[in-house]
């Protein structure tokens, strides 16, 4: 136990930005973030920082381990409650868990911003505003991408029911409002697509969340897979189990975590390698940013990747924070936007800055 809190207090990343002789009149905003474990969460720490900086506000930006801590996250939640922070932003790893600390915050009178996933289905009225990425809109992005692609398309177009292919999604997990709304929006979006080629022959499988069977014989498969834990070790193992699958023309890779599972599993990427790789005819599509996702686009080992603006989604966390505690009137969502990158356009000056390390 002493272990496991030692570990967390290690993780908590507090920003102050106080103006001395006014300390006791500065408004306060607790943030809980998803996690740590991810340079997403860092860079939207980053720009939580600013938005505290420029807005004069005192923050504390808090994350459990790992996004399969969900009771720490709860924990850490009831702490900065008992604080009484003038207003609250929160990345919620299940809803259903903080539905009790909401109705608290709400019965206190402290406005709750939701960011990055938010918190889907939390209780009426407890969340005044959610700054986040449209998922199912980057998702959808992703399909749209691939299925552009001519490998993709004449893959597609060969496919029939004696010759079956496979298009794949590795999804961290089923449970984060972010994970699924860009598993589902890819699914829907390529199934859409498909189906307009091979009409009736396009089957969704591989967990029950997402399962549509197909009206006649399958051509193509849609096929997503779940890893049992957010551990690295489980994630290259369902990395393993998706690559193993025969006609596997493509996979899109839903964050940094399936990301790394995959590349862990393709001997950090290099059985990608156009030339002479075991997988050089795959098609892979990450999302979101950081160096290994960055130099496996770069080296073309992946076409391209979904990127969010983890940095604004941190900054609007803030600032939507004061803003609400100013009385102003907010958007229920306000997105923060995404964009498609390749190693053509990733040094660009309008896609660089939202690429971390």
């Amino acid at each position: 136990m002493k272990k496991t809190l030692a570990l967390v207090l290690s993780l908590v990343l507090t920003l102050c930005v106080l103006t001395p002789a006014f300390a006791e009149e500065v408004p306060y905003i607790a943030l809980i973030s998803k996690g740590f474990q991810h340079q997403f969460w860092q860079t939207v720490a980053a720009g939580a920082e600013d938005a505290a900086k420029e807005y004069n506000v005192r923050i504390t930006f808090d994350g459990p381990p790992s996004e399969s801590d969900i009771s720490i996250q709860v924990d850490m939640l009831n702490a900065a409650l008992a604080n009484n922070p003038t207003a609250l932003s929160l990345a919620a790893l299940d809803t259903e868990s903080v539905t009790e600390q909401l109705t608290t915050a709400l019965e206190k009178g402290i406005p709750v911003i939701g960011f990055d996933s938010g918190v889907p289905n939390a209780p009426e009225g407890s969340i005044v505003s959610t700054a986040s990425t449209d998922n199912e809109a980057a998702g959808a992005l992703a399909a749209e991408t691939m299925f552009a692609i001519p490998e993709i398309a004449d893959a597609i177009n060969a496919a029939t029911a004696e010759a079956p292919i496979v298009i794949g999604v590795i999804s961290q997990d089923a449970t984060s409002a972010s994970i699924t709304g860009r598993s589902i929006g890819f699914l829907t979006k390529m199934s859409e697509l498909v189906e307009a080629v091979k009409p009736g022959q396009v089957e969704i499988n591989g967990h029950d969340k997402y399962a549509k069977p197909a009206a006649e014989a399958v051509a193509v498969e849609l096929t997503i897979l779940v890893p049992a834990t957010t551990d690295i070790v489980d994630a290259t193992t369902t990395a393993q189990g998706m690559l193993a699958k025969d006609n596997l023309v493509g996979v899109f890779l839903t964050n940094e975590l399936s990301v790394r599972g995959v590349l862990g599993a393709t001997a950090d990427g290099q059985d990608f390698n156009k030339e002479n790789g075991k997988y050089k005819d795959l098609v892979v599509i990450g999302f979101d940013s950081g160096a290994t996702l960055k130099n496996a686009v770069r080296n073309g080992w992946f076409y391209g990747a979904v990127t969010q603006d983890p940095y604004m989604i941190g900054y609007l966390a803030v600032e939507l924070a004061v803003k609400a505690i100013n009385g102003e009137e907010l958007e229920e969502i306000v997105d923060t936007g995404c964009q498609f990158y390749t190693a053509e356009n990733m040094d660009d000056e309008k896609i660089a800055p939202l690429l971390y390390d």
